[in-house]
């Protein structure tokens, strides 16, 4: 099974290692699922679990075990996964440096090209 090139940013890997840590799971791993959708060009849902789930592959980041769903790979390729914490922003960020930018927002101050970001109030336990 091909893995991604994809990095994951020290905030992320902090904010991931803490949410297994204190789960139910401090064994398991963490589940990130990245679709396409909205003018960033991507979505994210994440959870912790056991084990990996039938068709994901487990990526090592510095001994964080991170499942990886096949389209999640594909759209993870090349791109750098970090977390933001900031008084207007909490949550993954995605930069992908070979997207085009968003031409949706005529206001001049679009994020800048394939971010995205994952609020932390979206956050639903299983």
């Amino acid at each position: 099974m091909l893995l991604p090139k994809v990095t994951v940013g020290p905030s992320a890997e902090k904010f991931m290692r803490r949410m297994v840590r204190f789960s139910e799971h401090p064994a398991g791993g963490f589940r990130l699922t990245v679709s396409p959708g909205g003018c960033s060009g991507l979505a994210a849902e994440f959870s912790v679990e056991a084990a990996p789930q039938g068709g994901d592959a487990e990526l090592s980041v510095n001994g964080l075990r991170v499942f990886l769903p096949a389209e999640s790979r594909l759209l993870l390729d090349g791109v750098t996964v970090d977390f933001a914490d900031t008084p207007t922003q909490s949550g993954f960020t995605f930069v992908n440096p070979n997207a085009a930018a968003c031409g949706c927002s005529s206001a001049g101050d679009a994020k800048p090209p394939a971010e995205a970001a994952v609020s932390l109030a979206s956050i639903k336990r299983r």
